[in-house]
């Protein structure tokens, strides 16, 4: 009886399956924790030319977030070719959802309100994270909906700062490598990249989280460099009477991909000093 006791708590424990649901002419992948009632909602994006099961496999994000408690709803873009080649419309970028104007703000706002719903996750504050053309939007959409989101975390994609104004404190985490040939540190027009969008500098989305919540705030910078791989990675955060409002973690020598993640044919610029998954998921607990 006792190891039936056991076992039994120990299925109890484990993350249910992912499950896909379709709502209306789109659809997303969910996967839930052991007790999905109540769990807090993480909305994770992929990149431009992905979808949710790519994504889900690449990052890792789903074992990972569910081991820790969380749901991970994996919404899927839109594209010319029905459910391949998916992008998002993240305002300057990217692909077919761009140039048509998809709304992706409204498809996120249905697939929050529809876990809440359909799997009892909780809806009242959900965090965002994303890839390139998917951090993009998860940074426009937390810009724009400062009450929905308590908070985001970008990788390797920079919202349109020109446009697009944070309108309430949202904290923030931003990982991006100097040496992405894609969406560059800096900004300008990706050597590598598949568009020919002119991308904000990760400087810039910075200070536009920064603003709302005024005045000076601390600085304390420190380095990652204890693998020998031709990267290291400088964490700044920023402070507010002593709470990490932003966490910047640049990656120097870093390329276009997810600490951590898959990425075969990367053979250059893939940083073994962090793992996206602990660092967003440490900052996501930090700010529930």
């Amino acid at each position: 009886m006792r190891m039936l006791a056991i076992l039994i708590a120990l299925l109890l424990s484990q993350p249910l399956s992912a499950e896909t649901v379709r709502l209306g002419d789109r659809w997303y992948r969910i996967d839930l924790p052991a007790n999905p009632k109540g769990a807090p909602l993480i909305l994770a994006l992929h990149g431009g030319g992905g979808d949710p099961d790519q994504f889900a496999k690449a990052s890792g994000l789903a074992r990972a977030a569910t081991r820790a408690g969380f749901a991970v709803a994996f919404p899927a873009g839109s594209g010319r070719r029905g459910e391949r080649l998916l992008t998002w419309n993240g305002g300057y970028c990217c692909g077919s959802a761009a140039r048509k104007g998809v709304d992706d703000i409204g498809f996120l706002k249905a697939v929050i309100a529809d876990a809440a719903s359909r799997f009892g996750t909780n809806g009242s504050g959900v965090y965002l994270t994303g890839m390139s053309n998917g951090s993009i939007l998860a940074e426009t959409f937390a810009a724009r909906n400062p009450g929905l989101v308590r908070a985001v975390a970008g990788v390797s994609g920079t919202m349109d700062t020109s446009r697009t104004r944070v309108q309430g404190k949202v904290p923030a985490l931003i990982i991006h490598g100097t040496a992405d040939p894609m969406v560059p540190y800096d900004g300008g027009v990706g050597d590598s990249s598949l568009t020919r969008t002119d991308f904000a500098s990760v400087d810039s989305v910075v200070q536009a989280f920064l603003a709302p919540w005024g005045g000076v705030l601390a600085k304390t910078p420190r380095t990652i460099d204890s693998k020998d791989d031709g990267t290291s990675v400088i964490v700044t955060d920023y402070q507010k009477r002593g709470r990490v409002v932003l966490r910047l973690m640049t990656v120097e020598g870093g390329a276009h991909h997810w600490p951590g993640g898959r990425k075969a044919r990367l053979h250059e610029g893939k940083t073994q000093e962090i793992d996206a998954n602990t660092e967003i998921l440490r900052f996501f607990k930090a700010n529930g």
